[in-house]
C-alpha cells in the first residue's frame, strides 16, 4: 500500500440523487459549465482589465519575501517555502492532456473538489493557505490561477534559477469542474488495469486520460502500482508526458529541473492522516490530511510517503540532481511511512542534505523510481548525461519547458497579459500572423456576392466554415477558424471534413482571394462565406438578418502549424454534423454534448445550432437523418415543429454495436408511412425533458423569427470563439 495517506481510506465517490433515480438519464451538467451564475464578479467584470492595472513587480517582491517567512502553523523545509510552491504550480499544470485540452492551470480548478482533494495534491492546500495573504492584498487584478503558477516562478528565482518569464490572464472559475472525466475508477489510486486496454502496453492508456492512476498527476513514484522497475516507470513517463505535450528531452528537463530544489515528505506511519479537504471536520476550515502525530508538520509532515531531498542543497538552484544521481550506486529502501524509494550505498557525510528541520543533523539524499528511470532508460540517459555535462544548456530547455508546462492551456500568444511575456514565439502557441481589419461594408457586400455567385453549393459553404471552426477548445483555446488551417495538413485531410468537398471549396475561395483587389483571408473568406450562404437560407425562410462578420483573421502556414500536436484536435464524432466517425462506449448525444462544452456552448446554444443545421442540410455525407423538413437548405424551424408533432411516432430501425438503437424511422400516425429518419443525436432533443423544453420554445409558431436570430447569435459565436483580438473572454471552462 506504500506511502500515500489516502491509499489506505476507502474513499470513494457518490452520485447525485438524481442520477441514483434514473441513472441513464442524459446528463446536461457539463454544460452548466457555461453558466455564469456562479460567478460573483458578475458578467462586467473584465479580468484582463483588471490585470493591466496589476503592479507585477511587487507582487512577485511580495512572493519572494513569502518564500523565506516561515509560519509556526506549517513551517517550511530549510526556511524556505520554495520546493511547496513549485509542487503546488506544477502539480496545477500537470494535470494538462492533450486529447481534449482539459485540465491545466487556466482556471484555478485546484481551489475544489476533486484536486484540491487528489492523493497526489496532499499538503498542497498548505500552500495556498500561505498564499493567501497574497491573493487579499491584490484582490481581483490578480486571479488565484495566475497566482500559482507566478508563484512557482519566483520560487525557482529566489533560489538562483531564471525562468524564462511569465504571462497573466487566466481566470479564476468559482465551482468544482465536476463532470471532467479523470477515469471511471471509484476509489482513490486504484490498480493501473483500470484503465488500460493491455496491462502490458502502456501506451494504450485509455483516452484520454494522461495520470496512470486515479488521483495522481503523473505516475507513481515507487514505481507502476508501487513496485519499483525503473525501466517499466520511463516506459509510463513516456506516455504520461507525451499526452501532456512533452517530448522525451521536455520530460527528462521537467524530472530534473523539478527535483532538483524541495523534498518529499514521509516521517511518520501514513495510515493514520486523516481526511482529506473535502471530507474533513468542520473545525479544520477547509484544510486536510491533518496528521494527528508529532506535531502533524515540519519534520514529522507526512505528504506522498517517501522521505527525503534529492540534493546537497534543496534551496539552492544547482547541478546537485544530477551530480547526486550519477555519482553513486542505489538501493531500494523504505521511508519510515513504507514507501519505496532509492537511496545511496555509498555517499560522504558533506554530500549528505541536512535535515529539513533538526539543525546539524544530515540525511541521505533519496530518488524516486521515475528519477532513477532517468539513467536506467537508454534514451532517457543519454540526455541526462548531455544535461549534466552542460548545465547551461539543461537550464535552458528547462527554462523553456517549464513555460511551456505552465503556460500550455493558456492558448495563443493573443491572450498572454503583462511584460514580462517573453518575445519568443513558440509552435506549441499555435501562432497566426495578423490578417486585414479593414475590409469595409462595401468589400464585405462584395465578396459575400462574389462568394454566392461562385457556383459552390450553399451547403458546403457553411458546412466548410463549421469544419473550419468547430475545432476550437475552451480548454486550452486551441483550434478554431482563425488561421484558416483546415486548408492545411493534418486537417485537410481529415476523414470529418470531407476532403474533396473540402478542396473544392477551397479552390474556389482561393480563386475570389486572388482575384480580389484589397488583402483578404482564407481564413475571412472561409466564415464570411458561411456567413453568406446563412443569410441566403434565413431569407429563403423569410427572415432578413445580417450575420455578424469581423475580418482580421490571419492565414497560418505549414511552419507554424505542430502537425503532431494538431492531430489530437481532429474531430472523431460531431453531433451537429450527425456524424460518429468510430464505435465508443457513450452514446452519440454524450459526445454531442462532450462536443459542445468543449466548443464554449450552452444547452439552449446548442439545441438552436442542431435545429438549424438540420434543416440546412449539412449532416456529413449528406445523410438525411434529423432533416425534418421538406425545404432542405432552408433556415426554418421545421425541425423542431416536426419533432414535437405528435402525429409522429418513432421506430428504432438499426441497432449499433452495443446493441443500442442507433437510428431510427419518424412514421405517420395515421397511415404508418415514413417521413424521415432519425440519429440517436435527434430524438435526444424529443426525449430529454430539459431539452424538450427548447425544442418546443422553437417549436412555436410565434418564435420562428426568434429561432433564427437566436442560430444566427450561437453561428457567430462559434465563428468568433478564438477572436482574441475582439474580446478577451473572462472564462471558457
Amino acid at each position: 500500500m506504500g506511502g500515500c495517506p489516502v491509499m489506505h481510506q476507502a474513499h470513494t465517490t457518490q452520485a447525485s440523487a438524481a442520477t441514483d433515480w434514473w441513472p441513464n438519464a442524459l446528463n446536461l451538467d457539463i454544460l452548466h459549465q457555461q453558466d455564469q451564475k456562479t460567478d460573483p464578479m458578475g458578467a462586467d467584470f473584465d479580468y484582463a482589465e483588471a490585470f493591466r492595472q496589476l503592479d507585477l513587480e511587487a507582487v512577485k517582491q511580495d512572493l519572494k519575501d513569502l518564500m523565506t517567512d516561515s509560519q509556526e502553523w506549517w513551517p517550511a523545509d530549510w526556511g524556505h517555502y520554495g520546493g511547496l510552491m513549485i509542487r503546488m504550480a506544477w502539480h496545477s499544470a500537470g494535470t494538462y492532456r492533450n486529447a481534449d485540452g482539459r485540465g491545466g492551470s487556466n482556471t484555478g480548478n485546484q481551489r475544489f473538489a476533486p484536486l484540491n482533494s487528489w492523493p497526489d495534491n496532499v499538503n498542497l492546500d498548505k500552500a495556498r493557505r500561505l498564499l493567501w495573504p497574497v491573493k487579499k492584498k491584490y484582490g481581483n487584478k490578480l486571479s488565484w490561477a495566475d497566482l500559482i503558477i507566478l508563484a512557482g516562478n519566483m520560487a525557482y528565482e529566489s533560489m538562483g534559477f531564471k525562468t524564462l518569464g511569465f504571462a497573466g490572464g487566466r481566470a479564476d472559475i468559482w465551482h468544482p469542474e465536476k463532470d471532467i472525466y479523470w477515469g471511471s475508477e471509484r476509489e482513490w489510486l486504484a490498480a493501473t488495469k483500470n484503465r488500460y486496454e493491455d496491462d502490458n502496453t502502456r501506451e494504450s492508456l485509455e483516452n484520454p486520460l494522461a495520470a496512470v492512476q486515479m488521483g495522481l498527476i503523473y505516475v507513481n513514484p515507487e514505481g507502476v502500482d508501487g513496485n519499483p522497475d525503473p525501466l517499466k516507470t520511463a516506459q509510463d513517463l513516456r506516455t504520461t508526458f507525451g499526452r501532456m505535450s512533452m517530448n522525451d528531452e521536455e520530460t527528462v528537463a521537467l524530472t530534473a529541473g523539478g527535483h532538483t530544489v524541495g523534498k518529499t515528505h514521509g516521517n511518520g506511519d501514513s495510515s493514520l492522516i486523516e481526511d482529506e479537504p473535502e471530507g474533513a471536520d468542520l473545525k479544520e476550515q477547509g484544510l486536510g490530511w491533518r496528521n494527528p502525530k508529532g506535531s502533524g508538520k515540519g519534520a514529522d509532515t507526512v505528504s506522498s510517503g517517501l522521505e527525503g531531498a534529492w540534493t546537497t542543497h534543496p534551496t539552492r538552484w544547482d547541478s546537485g540532481y544530477y551530480d547526486i544521481l550519477f555519482g553513486h550506486e542505489w538501493e531500494l529502501t523504505k521511508s519510515p511511512a513504507g514507501a519505496w524509494q532509492w537511496e545511496p550505498t555509498d555517499i560522504k557525510e558533506e554530500d549528505r542534505p541536512l535535515d529539513a528541520h533538526i539543525p546539524d543533523v544530515r540525511r541521505n539524499p533519496m530518488m524516486t523510481d521515475a528519477d532513477m528511470a532517468m539513467i536506467k532508460d537508454p534514451d532517457y540517459r543519454k540526455i541526462s548525461e548531455r544535461f549534466h555535462q552542460d548545465q547551461a544548456y539543461f537550464e535552458e530547455v528547462f527554462a523553456k519547458t517549464w513555460f511551456k508546462l505552465t503556460h500550455r492551456d493558456l492558448g495563443p500568444k493573443s491572450r498572454y497579459l503583462g511584460p514580462d511575456v517573453p518575445e519568443e514565439d513558440f509552435i506549441w502557441q499555435d501562432p497566426i500572423p495578423e490578417g486585414n481589419a479593414d475590409l469595409s461594408a462595401d468589400d464585405i457586400t462584395a465578396l459575400k456576392k462574389k462568394i454566392l455567385d461562385s457556383g459552390i453549393d450553399q451547403r458546403e459553404l457553411i458546412v466548410t466554415a463549421w469544419d473550419s471552426a468547430r475545432t476550437f477548445r475552451g480548454s486550452d483555446y486551441r483550434g478554431g477558424a482563425n488561421g484558416a488551417r483546415i486548408r492545411l495538413a493534418p486537417q485537410k485531410d481529415w476523414t470529418g471534413n470531407e476532403p474533396e468537398q473540402l478542396a473544392r471549396v477551397l479552390d474556389a475561395l482561393t480563386q475570389i482571394q486572388k482575384d480580389f483587389d484589397k488583402e483578404v483571408s482564407i481564413a475571412d473568406l472561409i466564415v464570411l462565406a458561411g456567413n453568406a450562404a446563412i443569410e441566403q437560407a434565413a431569407a429563403a425562410a423569410g427572415v432578413e438578418i445580417n450575420v455578424p462578420f469581423n475580418a482580421g483573421r490571419g492565414d497560418a502556414t505549414d511552419e507554424m502549424t505542430d502537425v503532431q500536436s494538431f492531430s489530437d484536435l481532429e474531430p472523431r464524432h460531431d453531433g451537429y454534423r450527425n456524424w460518429v466517425k468510430d464505435t465508443y462506449a457513450v452514446s452519440p448525444e454524450e459526445m454531442l454534448l462532450d462536443r459542445t462544452q468543449l466548443m464554449g456552448l450552452t444547452a439552449p446554444e446548442m439545441t438552436v445550432l442542431i435545429g438549424g443545421m438540420r434543416v440546412l442540410d449539412t449532416n456529413y455525407g449528406q445523410s438525411k437523418h434529423g432533416v425534418f423538413t421538406d425545404r432542405a437548405g432552408t433556415l426554418s424551424n421545421d425541425f423542431f415543429v416536426n419533432l414535437t408533432d405528435m402525429n409522429n411516432t418513432w421506430h428504432p430501425i438499426e441497432k449499433g454495436d452495443n446493441n443500442a438503437p442507433e437510428f431510427y424511422e419518424v412514421r405517420e400516425r395515421s397511415t404508418g408511412n415514413v417521413k424521415w429518419q432519425a440519429s440517436r443525436v435527434d430524438l435526444v432533443f424529443g426525449s430529454n425533458s430539459i431539452l424538450r423544453a427548447y425544442a418546443e420554445l422553437y417549436a412555436q409558431d410565434d418564435n420562428l423569427e426568434k429561432f433564427v436570430h437566436d442560430f444566427v447569435k450561437a453561428w457567430n459565436k462559434v465563428m468568433e470563439a478564438d477572436r482574441y483580438d475582439l474580446t478577451q473572454p473572462a472564462s471558457v471552462v
